[in-house]
């Protein structure tokens, strides 16, 4: 019988033995997302028919004895914001509806390694927010409280990880929509170096900070995935040519410097995420991590990073809004407003200002190997509330999901959010930040981390 939450390496070794078939692991995937869909609303349309095809031709592959690639029968659920071909991306969204003829380059990547999507996952419309919950397809809901938000904006696919709906999953994050949602509902959530993953095919935000990652429950799942998927592609403009590397399986974390950034780490966070935080750097420490604390008032939130997304927002926007407006869902449509306003002196000068945040991230970098945060400074939404109760004080949800991630999409920089090995439900979450193009370095660290028992996935409870 299939364990839904076992590791996709585990689940492949099952069928490399012939103990189970691909179609029977896809099969039973397939049950519970349907079975679920209704408590949860993880999906926009679970595909069933082309799963179970994809899966008995990988089946009689294994059997004659052919390679079938390194996700060989992985299943895999989609955002719904990436291109599947023959079948329409909706991004979340009441108006746009495109059957796509061709995948996105990630998809056939992921497809060419042996993985099989089976179904395409709710998002935050147009991937225009943090909580998906969507005015057209309504709520995703957190398995850990149904009646909290799993963040955004690629709430579906951290659900269909963490309630064991699929193997692993993809998401997009803009500023924070793959990070956020894995912290709040406990998996782990790898945002790569903008123009490592390509963006072909993928609907965007606002491309200059557009990245794709994985959601999975173990950071090997996400290494995995993220091979798979990285890479130049010539028909990306923001792709480029970068070896892609492994992570080292046997890294260890003696020696390695982590710094720790002040003030950006002292914005408000709620206390049991705090001390879990606190509590993660003495276990660094103890492991060998040598712990830097490091200040630089340049690197906090919110710097500029409105008017830096919402001029292309705008742009994106702009041949259907203010024109349909009334085809926007209300939160969207709002954001909108301000996206359109912003004026060309203001988003030039946005985007200095994100040049010289990257400039003041490599100065911490030449001090430090990674950094480290806190993921999120609240994890728990409730849906249809605009606020999170952050150390007994309301704050908006945006500002209580977006603090630690957002600035990174505008530095451009890697970051692994990993569930941490302590109680809460959902479990707290850290951030570890690197320098452009070391997501092998990054994924090698947590999964020393792994190894180590500081970093752990557990199922809601």
């Amino acid at each position: 019988m299939l364990d839904p939450y076992a590791p996709v390496a585990d689940q492949m070794e099952l069928v490399r033995m012939r103990a189970t078939t691909v179609r029977e692991q896809v099969t039973a995937y397939l049950d519970r997302s349907e079975a679920a869909q209704d408590r949860l609303n993880a999906y926009t349309h679970i595909d069933r028919q082309q799963a179970l095809l994809r899966a008995e031709l990988i089946d009689r592959r294994l059997f004659a004895g052919d390679e079938v690639g390194p996700l060989g029968g992985v299943t895999v659920a989609l955002k719904d914001i990436i291109d599947q071909k023959g079948l329409a991306t909706t991004a979340g969204s009441a108006l746009y509806r495109q059957v796509a003829k061709q995948s996105a380059t990630l998809v056939e990547r992921l497809e060419a390694a042996g993985a099989v999507v089976i179904g395409r996952t709710g998002l935050h419309e147009f991937a225009f927010g943090f909580s998906s919950e969507n005015h057209w397809f309504g709520p995703v809901r957190n398995p850990w409280d149904t009646a909290t938000s799993p963040g955004g904006s690629s709430g579906g696919s951290a659900v269909a990880v963490a309630a064991g709906l699929a193997g692993v999953a993809i998401g997009t994050d803009t500023g924070g929509s793959v990070r956020v949602p894995a912290a709040v509902c406990g998996t782990v959530g790898l945002k790569v170096t903008h123009g490592r993953v390509p963006l072909t095919g993928v609907f965007p935000l606002a491309p200059s900070l557009d990245t794709v990652g994985p959601l999975a429950r173990t950071v090997h799942d996400a290494a995995l995935v993220y091979e798979a998927m990285a890479g130049y592609d010539s028909g990306d403009p923001y792709s480029l040519i970068e070896p892609v590397k492994a992570p080292d399986p046997e890294a260890e974390l003696d020696g390695i410097r982590v710094g720790v950034p002040h003030p950006w780490v002292d914005h408000p966070v709620d206390p049991p995420l705090r001390a879990a935080f606190d509590a993660a750097i003495g276990r660094l420490a103890g492991l060998g991590v040598e712990i830097r604390h490091l200040d630089d008032d340049f690197v906090q939130p919110p710097g500029r990073i409105d008017d830096a997304a919402y001029s292309e927002i705008a742009m994106v926007h702009g041949k259907w809004f203010p024109a349909r407006a009334d085809e926007y869902g209300p939160e969207v449509a709002d954001r909108l407003g301000p996206a359109m306003a912003v004026t060309v002196a203001a988003g030039v000068e946005a985007k200095r200002w994100r040049v010289e945040l990257r400039e003041h991230t490599f100065d911490l970098f030449r001090e430090c190997d990674f950094l480290l945060t806190p993921a999120v400074a609240g994890n728990r939404k409730e849906i249809g509330d605009s606020t999170v109760v952050v150390d007994g004080s309301q704050m908006s949800y945006r500002r209580a999901f977006s603090t630690f991630s957002a600035l990174v999409n505008h530095a451009g920089h890697p970051a692994l959010v990993v569930p941490l090995h302590e109680a809460g439900s959902p479990p707290p979450a850290m951030q570890l930040i690197g320098p452009d193009w070391s997501e092998h370095r990054l994924l090698g660290a947590g999964l020393a981390l792994e190894r180590a028992g500081v970093v752990a996935f557990r199922p809601p409870e």
